[in-house]
């Protein structure tokens, strides 16, 4: 169930670049107030580089390229770096303790061997090393490395280990005075290496024994494979007070709880579905129960449908010979929809080539909405408030519109599945009950895969109400950002904040010492720029709510928002079974197209 190597058919040197790159990003948060200081480096070969950075982050490369200098890069926020606040002696470096932290990126020759020691700083070691020692008290520590020959050991002094992996890890075991480590060998070529170590018995040929002419021993085939080049081993010793350690996974893709723990239903529907991007995130986080639960799951295949799956990219429905239709949905700069537009607002073009607008009418077709309700802990205490906005929502929305209803606190619970009776679902409602973490992203990503998957060409939206406080999930949120683009489905996220913790009282994790940890720390309002980023690249609106007559209007608009769409139909040259490149272009300034597929509505 793992991947056995973090660089599978791309060059080891891309995946540097592309680390290089992230990692230069979150050092200069802040690129016109960061004050940096150069250095290039004598050492040269296999060399031990030791490295010693309190309060920083320090970011270690390993080039694959053998004409690079070994070079040091020094970053602050705060007071300008000077020469005197970075000791370089040989191959040690030492970074002064000033009030304004300094960051360091050091390049390195391939198969160096490095020590690092931090106390609150972010520890990453990119690339092909002979050996990484790294110690911190807090600070996150995040390698990505070659894991074909593996040799590892993690330890957590102070705490219960906290890590992800991309690979799968030898069992956790507990020391004295609660201290826990992880240890072993990974990797095909790090198990030949312990072969070697056992020399077979070498037996005479049968030519040899009856004849005693060792010169029959030694002939050989005449073609003899090339020896496959193999991985060189890597070690990895990690010790860390409180730390968490990450293990060839993107730190921005670590989920909020990294506790291995039971699959609940939302992600066991996950990965049913076979969706790949959420399903990888589901086994970093609980490997074992992932595992357990996929040998359960018969052989993926396609199952009958009632009703039309259309392939993704498929936007035009055909009426007849030579004539096509689209739906349209514009928005001006602020993401509103535009209303009263007409023919000559619009042109079309198929597979470049213009072609002639027959008419542009308001879109009528219903939608599938599925309301998504968080009943965690956090809203415990409104839950009645709840049941009475989602029966607002209700009544408010066409009486056309198939609903379905699903509250998640740690797991999803459908309360209902897409229907038009109104008392039936205003009925439903009475069964929510409040309590436990909030699994949002999970609960996003269930719906997105498990219930508007089959329903993948038809009008589709989702509706949450949540103080977006998500502390539970499995898949984190930039990929639930990836299913939301897959998915087509409109997404208006509704924020009730929680009001625990003011934002202006929260760190901002771009430009804190460690942003892994500040993450963990303060699981508070971010809620609201990740409800943004939904509700922008899925073409919906983010709604900020504080009181019931706030979700009122919200509703309101958001009824608004989704009728204001246009059904586009127009002459086309091209076959009606053929693939063709639609672009649909406005004369309004500042305006943004959004193309979806126009369904035939059965009378």
């Amino acid at each position: 169930m793992f991947c056995s190597n973090s660089f599978p058919s791309k060059s080891k040197s891309f995946y540097t670049l592309i680390a290089t790159l992230l990692i230069s990003a979150c050092l200069a948060p802040l690129p016109a107030r960061a004050q940096s200081y150069e250095k290039e480096l004598s050492a040269g070969g296999k060399s031990l580089f030791t490295i010693k950075n309190r309060t920083g982050r320090v970011s270690v490369i390993a080039s694959d390229n053998e004409k690079d200098k070994s070079s040091l890069q020094a970053t602050s926020t705060g007071a300008p770096v000077e020469a005197g606040d970075v000791i370089v002696s040989g191959n040690e470096i030492t970074v002064r303790e000033r009030p304004y932290r300094i960051d360091l990126i050091v390049h390195v020759p391939k198969r160096s061997r490095v020590k690092i020691e931090s106390e609150t700083g972010m520890v990453d070691v990119v690339g092909d090393f002979e050996a990484a020692d790294v110690i911190t008290n807090t600070g996150t520590i995040h390698a990505d490395v070659p894991t074909e020959a593996l040799k590892l050991k993690f330890q957590w002094e102070s705490s219960r280990p906290r890590f992800l992996s991309d690979v799968e890890l030898p069992k956790v075991k507990e020391g004295r005075a609660g201290a826990f480590s992880i240890a072993g060998a990974i990797g095909p070529d790090a198990k030949r290496k312990k072969e070697k170590k056992k020399k077979p018995e070498t037996k005479p040929t049968t030519e040899t024994a009856a004849n005693g002419n060792s010169n029959n021993a030694a002939i050989e085939p005449a073609d003899q494979p090339a020896p496959e080049e193999r991985q060189q081993l890597v070690q990895l010793n990690f010790t860390t007070q409180r730390g968490v350690i990450l293990l060839n996974v993107d730190p921005s893709m670590a989920p909020n709880d990294l506790r291995e723990r039971p699959l609940t239903e939302a992600a066991k529907a996950i990965i049913r579905s076979g969706d790949g991007p959420l399903s990888d995130a589901i086994r970093k986080v609980s490997p074992k129960w992932f595992g357990d639960y996929a040998k359960t799951l018969p052989p993926p295949q396609r199952e009958p449908s009632l009703v039309t799956v259309r392939a993704p990219g498929e936007l035009v429905t055909t009426v007849a010979p030579q004539i096509m239709r689209v739906n349209a949905s514009v928005t001006d700069r602020n993401g509103r929809a535009i209303p009263g537009m007409r023919d000559a607002d619009f042109s079309v073009y198929e597979d470049g080539a213009e072609r002639k607008i027959v008419n542009v009418t308001p879109t009528s077709e219903p939608f599938n909405l599925v309301l998504l309700l968080d009943v965690s802990g956090s809203v415990e205490e409104r839950i009645d408030f709840i049941r009475k906005a989602a029966r607002d929502f209700i009544s408010t929305a066409s009486p056309q519109d198939r609903i379905s209803i699903i509250s998640f606190h740690d797991d999803i619970k459908i309360i209902s599945d897409f229907t038009t009776d109104r008392r039936l679902l205003s009925k439903k409602l009475d069964e929510l009950d409040a309590g436990g973490a909030t699994a949002l992203y999970d609960a996003l990503g269930y719906t997105l895969v498990g219930t508007l998957r089959p329903l993948r060409g038809d009008r589709t939206a989702v509706v949450i109400m949540s103080d977006g406080d998500d502390n539970k999930s499995f898949v984190p949120f930039p990929a639930i950002l990836e299913a939301t683009i897959e998915s087509g489905a409109l997404v208006y996220p509704l924020y009730v904040p929680s009001g625990l913790i003011p934002e202006s009282s929260v760190p901002k994790p771009s430009i804190t010492v460690d942003p892994m940890r500040t993450k963990y720390l303060t699981i508070t309002t971010r809620a609201a720029e990740e409800g943004e980023k939904l509700a922008q690249v899925s073409g919906g609106v983010f709604y900020s709510i504080k009181r019931l007559d706030d979700l009122q209007k919200a509703y309101n608009d958001i009824v608004l928002q989704m009728r204001t769409a246009y059904t586009i139909t127009y002459n086309s040259n091209a076959d009606s079974t053929g693939h063709r490149r639609l672009r649909v272009r406005t004369n309004r300034d500042g305006a943004s197209v959004r193309l979806s597929p126009a369904v035939t509505v059965p009378h």
